[in-house]
């Protein structure tokens, strides 16, 4: 064989062993990231053709999002029982746009093609029956998610709350506003999955947006409950003198910062500056601590966890650089850097009640097979490992916060039923003074025996505008959570 015969025939060696190893490559590697990619509506027509399996509450098996024949070639379609309601939590499915919250995170149990399905997927290929997926079952309680939204709506408030048990981590509201109907998206028809994408996508209040997850605030003077957890591990204690001026220096600089509308603080113990969420002592406090304890009390609340999932991918809450004096006494009340998912918000009241521990978030309370029976149990476990603050402390922290909620306003209180609470009113935005604030409430009940821990933020200020507090505009929709969970309201 001559020479430039010999370098054609090399070439298309190359070119054929190039060509295989593309083919390997998407076909082996790569095949279960092309297969699970909501782009892929490919996957999506199959799946159409079995029955997905249903996604459950954990309180009384309501079905949230069911599956029933249809009558076009896609054989079956997904509908949803109160789908503005359940939108953060369920998700959606989609033929256009493929899956999203839960519906992705558990596709492989709800499609059935989990490993832990595959004794039922090799019976049904021997009997010849139809396939079918797994279904999950939640730990959402419907009654707290549902005074929760309602209250949310019928105010008319754009927010989020999360509620869970705080022995547990277990969730049993999550709830974004304003929300969108999933069913919308389900739609067989092609034009009405695209008219109501488009709408969601370019509406302004980003109704497919789950703020109790994804998105990330100020927390305001929540954030005093991490600061006096590291007071009170550092060896103050409740009666611990405090300045009660109405303004104080930063160290360094010649910035003032102050308490809210201006005033002194009314008490002289840190026990009252948590009752009144005075400023100037948490700032103060924070300046004292420095950084690194700030820091490992907020890591150990799950602050700064970049891999948390409940199993939907959790957004990363931070308290920022603190890398000076301004940056500590302005985090230490939940301003400057800090940012918290309410979720994170909730964990702080959470891990409270839970005597200092803060125990893993999680949505999914068990797998079913497609006969309901269990194939596997959520357990409870620890989120970090190590306590943010010792039982003692956390105990403190507690009637700490039920002074707290004594001087908290706002509707919904009862007298049968003691809870812990603190509030939060978060500066925001670039003319801050000027601009409504977010109104906060972080809570949990009863004391005695905590069954419920809420979080609620009320974006820029709810109806309240410039004047809105935590008390005045927050608190009454955390107490209608805690009242569903406990009966009477």
């Amino acid at each position: 064989m001559n020479t430039p015969l010999r370098k054609v025939g090399m070439a298309m060696l190359v070119m054929v062993v190039l060509l295989l190893a593309n083919a390997t490559y998407i076909q082996v590697v790569k095949a279960d990231d092309y297969r699970t990619d909501s782009r892929n509506a490919r996957v999506l027509y199959e799946e159409f053709a079995r029955q997905r399996g249903k996604i459950v509450s954990q309180a009384n098996g309501e079905v949230l999002a069911s599956i029933n024949p249809s009558n076009d070639k896609y054989k079956y379609i997904r509908t949803y029982a109160d789908g503005p309601m359940y939108a953060p939590v369920t998700g959606y499915y989609s033929i256009n746009y493929g899956a999203g919250g839960l519906e992705r995170a558990e596709d492989d149990v709800l499609n059935g093609s989990d490993p832990r399905l595959f004794v039922r997927r090799l019976s049904d290929m021997v009997t010849g029956r139809d396939p079918s997926g797994g279904n999950v079952r939640l730990t959402i309680d419907p009654a707290v998610q549902k005074a929760a939204y309602d209250l949310m709506t019928q105010k008319g408030y754009t927010g989020a709350v999360v509620a869970m048990e705080p022995s547990t981590g277990r969730i049993l509201a999550m709830v974004s506003t304003p929300s969108y109907d999933p069913n919308q998206l389900a739609s067989h028809t092609s034009k009405a999955q695209t008219d109501a994408w488009n709408a969601n996508n370019k509406d302004p209040k980003k109704p497919m947006l789950n703020r109790a997850i994804s998105e990330t605030y100020p927390p305001g003077s929540t954030m005093k409950l991490v600061t006096a957890a590291a007071a009170l591990e550092d060896g103050k204690g409740p009666d611990t003198p405090i300045d009660p001026a109405a303004n104080t220096k930063v160290p360094g600089s010649s910035k003032t910062l102050e308490n809210y509308a201006g005033q002194p603080c009314p008490g002289t113990t840190f026990k009252d500056a948590l009752a009144h969420s005075c400023n100037v002592p948490f700032a103060q406090f924070a300046g004292q601590l420095g950084a690194d304890k700030i820091k490992k009390t907020a890591a150990n609340f799950g602050i700064g966890q970049t891999d948390l999932t409940v199993p939907m991918k959790v957004a990363a809450s931070t308290v920022g650089p603190l890398d000076s004096p301004d940056a500590l006494f302005q985090s230490g009340i939940g301003q400057r850097d800090v940012r918290l998912t309410p979720l994170q918000d909730c964990l702080l009241a959470a891990t409270v009640a839970n005597g200092g521990m803060a125990m893993k978030p999680q949505l999914v309370q068990s797998v079913l097979a497609p006969d309901l029976s269990t194939i596997e149990d959520y357990s409870p476990t620890e989120l970090t490992g190590t306590p943010a603050l010792s039982s003692s402390n956390a105990a403190i922290l507690k009637d700490m916060m039920v002074a707290s909620e004594g001087f908290t306003k706002g509707g919904g209180k009862r007298p049968d039923i003691q809870i812990a609470s603190k509030t939060g009113t978060a500066e925001h935005g670039t003319d801050s003074k000027n601009t409504a604030p977010h109104a906060w409430y972080t809570a949990f009940a009863p004391v005695d025996n905590p069954q419920i821990a809420v979080a609620v933020i009320v974006e820029d200020g709810g109806n309240r505008g410039l004047a809105a507090t935590g008390g005045s505009v927050a608190a009454e929709i955390g107490r209608a959570a805690i009242n569903a969970k406990l009966g009477g309201g």
